[in-house]
């Protein structure tokens, strides 16, 4: 073998060398350390994260791939007795906007589009167009809530990015303004403003579902996590018969017209159950136009207006008289000439009645007898006999806005204060107060609580006035729709009617007004009665503004079509026009 040669040699010692010099410990551990640190870093940031703090990891991932969905319920259905729908939910939609989208695509370059869907949505051009610009940043922003379904699908066929559709539901009223006033309506979120649909909103609304899934980035779903069920809402049949209650609000709305009053309203109660079967007012409101939701159409004044009541509270009067042993079926009162001084003050009759007996007392209306009745008596037993029969308190029907009206208490009455107490002044009543008195009285003295909304709660009527002398008073009331009554304009041919009319002044600031309140309240048929009805018209106009002018022939078109309606056999009205 040959061995190398000198210059060779010198070749591979300076290779060695330059080995040697190459790799420097000192740097090698240098490195390996850098390495070690920046593991070490990396293990304890993996090891922070997943040990010790956990949940901010997964709820970032949460927050990129979780999406929780409400699931609305349907409103309830609310119905008449009859079952007849009041109240429905129908499906509309929401149309809404992605600014973030809109600006970053720039599609608002394709003007005409926006215009179109400013357009068919009912929204100012520009409007819509800066509503967007305005909010672009934001992810969600509502552009016109329920839309009904061909507008819906004039939106989808404008294919615009960043436009969205989302299901909701929409209230419709097929009763319209006929039953607005009871029934109610409801905001743009489904919840009740007026009536029984806030009532009992909670009752109808019912619980939302949510259902939590995770979708992947292009939106597709990979995982259902949980799913609550919704609870849909709860259907409400109320007391009220729509065939009565159109035929009522035809009538009021008429005499409101006819006569230029502010208002007119009836209400018509079962006097067997105490179930209100009609509830009317005019003017009215349709629940189904936003545009015609004004407050003062919105008022149910059956129960939110207290009146003076006039000479409506005479029966109760007699009633009274009679319950505590001042008076019977042969008393006599003597009236005089139709005028009685008390005190400083005088108490007047439209016309001189002379010595009457109590039912002629009522059929004429005479202002002297029933003051002469509850001078008396003490005035605790008069209180005591109008409070019973339902004035003074609360309906209990559970409608927002209900007055309790004005019941009087004094701790000295001067005899003047008592007269006016017994025809009807002194104290304010609402409508549904008194055609719940005059219920009692149909039902021979026996209280009933009155309800819209049927229940199975224990019993609370009882007896407040002996049936004797109730019915003696429902048998005086029939003398007053009779020839020589003052309420002859409320007789229905072929049934026997009890009817009242009252008159009063609008009490003002020191003193009353000039504008008047007519009034008729009554119950039939006599023989066995069925219904009680209240008809109020309020500051009519012209010449004639007497309760038997204006009210009483309103009172004998919706009496005459309920009975009919209810299938109510005639019982012989022997009086003939």
């Amino acid at each position: 073998m040959k061995k190398p040669s000198h210059s060779e040699k010198t070749v591979l010692k300076k290779t060695k060398t330059d080995d040697k010099s190459i790799f420097i410990r000192w740097r090698f551990y240098l490195i390996v350390a850098f390495v070690l640190v920046a593991f070490s870093a990396l293990v304890g940031r993996v090891a922070y994260i997943q040990i010790i703090q956990p949940d901010n990891l997964i709820h970032q991932g949460d927050l990129r791939s979780v999406r929780a969905k409400t699931l609305p319920s349907a409103r309830g259905i609310i119905t008449d007795r009859n079952g007849e729908p009041l109240a429905v939910s129908v499906p509309v939609e929401a149309v809404w906007a992605d600014p973030a989208t809109i600006i970053k695509k720039d599609e608002l370059k394709d003007v005409k589009r926006w215009y179109a869907l400013a357009d068919v949505l009912g929204l100012n051009r520009k409007g819509l167009i800066r509503k967007i610009e305005k909010n672009k940043t934001r992810r969600f922003v509502y552009l016109q809530r329920q839309v009904n379904p061909a507008m819906a699908k004039y939106v989808r066929e404008l294919k615009l990015s960043g436009i969205g559709l989302k299901a909701e539901s929409k209230r419709y009223y097929p009763s319209g303004e006929i039953s607005a006033h009871l029934v109610g309506v409801t905001g743009i979120d489904g919840h009740g403003l007026e009536g029984v649909e806030r009532s009992y909103d909670k009752w109808l609304t019912g619980e939302p579902g949510k259902q939590v899934i995770r979708k992947d980035r292009y939106g597709r779903v990979v995982e259902n996590i949980s799913l609550d069920k919704r609870q849909e809402g709860k259907n409400l049949e109320l007391t009220i018969d729509q065939r009565l209650q159109a035929l009522a609000y035809r009538a009021v709305k008429q005499a409101a017209a006819d006569h230029r009053a502010t208002s007119a309203s009836a209400v018509m109660i079962d006097v067997k159950t105490g179930a209100v079967l009609a509830m009317v007012n005019a003017p009215s409101y349709n629940p189904n136009n936003r545009s015609d939701l004004q407050s003062y159409k919105m008022r149910n004044r059956v129960i939110t207006d207290s009146i003076e009541p006039g000479s409506t509270v005479k029966p109760f009067v007699v009633l009274a008289a009679l319950e505590n042993g001042v008076a019977n079926k042969d008393t006599i009162i003597d009236t005089g000439n139709g005028i009685l001084r008390i005190g400083g003050s005088r108490v007047r009759d439209v016309s001189p009645v002379g010595k009457a007996s109590l039912q002629k007392i009522l059929q004429k209306s005479s202002n002297i007898g029933v003051t002469k009745l509850a001078l008396r008596m003490p005035i605790e037993s008069l209180l005591s006999m109008y409070n019973s029969v339902g004035l003074g308190e609360v309906s209990g029907l559970n409608l927002v806005g209900e007055t309790a009206g004005i019941f009087p208490t004094r701790r000295r009455w001067s005899k003047f204060e008592i007269a006016t107490l017994a025809f009807g002044y002194g104290l304010a009543v609402t409508p549904i107060q008194l055609a719940h008195a005059y219920a009692t009285l149909g039902n021979l003295g026996k209280y009933q609580p009155i309800h819209i909304i049927e229940n199975n709660q224990e019993d609370l009527s009882h007896q407040v006035a002996d049936k004797k002398y109730a019915r003696q008073v429902l048998d005086y009331l029939e003398t007053v729709t009779q020839p020589g009554g003052s309420a002859i304009r409320a007789a229905v041919p072929g049934y026997r009617i009890g009817a009242k009319t009252g008159t009063s002044r609008k009490a003002t600031a020191g003193g009353y007004s000039d504008e008047y309140v007519a009034l008729t309240a009554g119950v039939a048929p006599i023989s066995n009665p069925r219904v009680a009805l209240v008809v109020v018209i309020n500051e009519p106009q012209g010449d004639q503004y007497y309760g038997g002018q204006v009210a009483a022939p309103v009172f004998s078109k919706i009496m005459k079509g309920a009975l009919q309606i209810l299938n109510v056999t005639p019982d012989e009205n022997k009086f003939q026009k």
